[in-house]
């Protein structure tokens, strides 16, 4: 036969278990987000009728390794080794007694973000030895405010086009934010309206990694635009009793030839009146695309970017803001560019008296005015190719090795150029004679041979003297 069981046993059963085992309830109270490097308390509140054994809580976190859990422990109260209850309160309330237990943490870091947990134990009332325990947990939410934006430009250096349309891309990268902010582009003031897209723009998949292709005209070639640069400084040359008619002849004196390798400014081309007809829109369509990069620190980085097709015309001088709205700033955060095509290239020459046999660096120091995006640079020689035998050079700086007294006279451009538009500048490559080198001693290169410097030959004489004597 089974055993009968009474329906309302365990009904009569659960007062007496309570009673014996003795009552105790966890709760902590919920906190609100907050911000790196507050002072943060966590509060756990515990109701019993039963004697103290133990509080402990815990900080959990999660394993890297198979994506479990850990907890560590971060406040221990045993009250088998201590009778001191300062860090909780305690209220008398019929026949239980009402604690509150606190951690507080000084200054709360991005690490700190996560779930705790707040373990009590008591003794129960029947053995007096075995523990009940019950728990609670809480979430630590830790925000971080972005700590630094900043506005580029997807594709540079990139060459300038007057025959084709071209899409411009600004990226804004905003890092060091808890959440993911809010980041939107305004232009001159005024909130851009813009239409989403789900992937990035070509100019932008690389993030600047790629440089952009090269687009520029064989300025050799460009006889018209030779000629008439030639034209105006030649002009100006006469006007101001500086050279003679022909732009490649220097005046000499007894010294040498005197001329300062001045840059010679030339009349720029920054956007031209006569515009094709793709350039019609003074109302552009602005593409939105924005990507979420999680950092290692927790935090994440965010790269906003905005396309559209540039109109140098209208779009040169204008100004694009990036601002970013944060639960952790009290106010928007923003950079801001101002589109600009370069103007008057400012470019030194080292040394001031170049000789024969110097090694003479051009370098483009600055500019009239602030230029973004970054500009590309071309290096041409007018009418003739480079010293090392190139049509052209990019960058910053041309180095013209051991120049030989050929080049005297000759000029040569720098030609900057962005997306906005481009500009050119003329220089002058002035060699004097060097009293170290005599003439008609350079090799076909231009450079000194070594057979026909004077110690050298010094020591042939002395070799011959030698030879002869033995």
């Amino acid at each position: 036969m089974g055993v009968m069981s009474c329906p309302g046993l365990s009904a009569l059963l659960l007062p007496l278990l309570h009673l014996a085992l003795g009552y105790l309830t966890v709760t902590i109270e919920p906190l609100p987000p907050v911000v790196v490097g507050d002072a943060v308390t966590l509060k756990c509140n515990f109701r019993t009728d039963g004697r103290m054994r133990e509080i402990v809580w815990y900080r959990v976190r999660k394993q890297v390794t198979d994506g479990g859990t850990i907890k560590q422990k971060i406040f221990t109260f045993d009250a088998m080794f201590s009778t001191n209850y300062s860090h909780m309160e305690n209220y008398r309330k019929r026949e239980d007694l009402l604690y509150q237990s606190t951690v507080r943490l000084p200054e709360v870091r991005i690490s700190d973000n996560g779930p705790y947990e707040c373990h009590v134990g008591i003794y129960d009332r029947a053995t007096r030895e075995k523990v009940v325990l019950a728990s609670d947990n809480v979430f630590l939410n830790v925000m971080s405010p972005p700590v630094s934006i900043a506005v580029i430009a997807a594709d540079t250096p990139a060459p300038f086009s007057r025959y084709q349309a071209q899409n411009f891309t600004l990226v804004c990268i905003v890092c060091g934010g808890k959440p993911a902010p809010q980041v939107y582009f305004k232009r001159d003031g005024e909130l851009i309206d813009v239409i989403p897209m789900m992937d990035p723009p070509p100019a932008a998949a690389g993030l600047m990694n790629n440089r952009g292709s090269k687009n520029l005209l064989n300025r050799d070639m460009d006889d018209t635009k030779m000629q008439k640069s030639l034209l105006l400084l030649d002009t100006e040359e006469r006007g101001s009793n500086s050279f003679t008619e022909n732009p490649f002849r220097s005046r000499t004196s007894d010294h040498g030839p005197m001329l300062s390798p001045v840059t010679e400014a030339i009349p720029e081309t920054v956007v031209s009146l006569e515009f094709p007809r793709w350039v019609h829109s003074t109302d552009p369509t602005y593409f939105f695309h924005q990507m979420h990069l999680p950092m290692s620190d927790g935090t994440v980085e965010v790269r906003a970017m905005l396309t559209w097709t540039l109109n140098p015309q209208v779009d040169n001088e204008a100004l694009f803001s990036c601002e970013v709205k944060h639960p952790a700033l009290t106010m928007p955060m923003q950079s801001e560019v101002t589109l600009a095509a370069p103007r008057g290239p400012k470019i030194s020459m080292t040394p001031l008296r170049a000789r024969v046999g110097d090694t003479v660096r051009m370098t483009v120091q600055g500019f009239q005015n602030e230029v973004f995006p970054e500009p590309l640079f071309t290096w041409t020689r007018v009418g003739g190719r480079l010293l090392d035998g190139s049509s052209e050079h990019d960058g910053k700086e041309l180095v013209l090795e051991r120049v030989p007294a050929e080049l005297n006279g000759t000029m040569y451009r720098c030609t900057a150029q962005n997306p906005m538009g481009s500009t050119d500048t003329h220089t002058r490559l002035i060699v004097f004679e060097n009293p170290n080198i005599p003439r008609g001693t350079e090799d076909s290169n231009g450079s000194v041979s070594m057979y026909s410097h004077p110690r050298f030959i010094l020591v042939l004489i002395l070799l011959t003297v030698i030879l002869e004597l033995t």
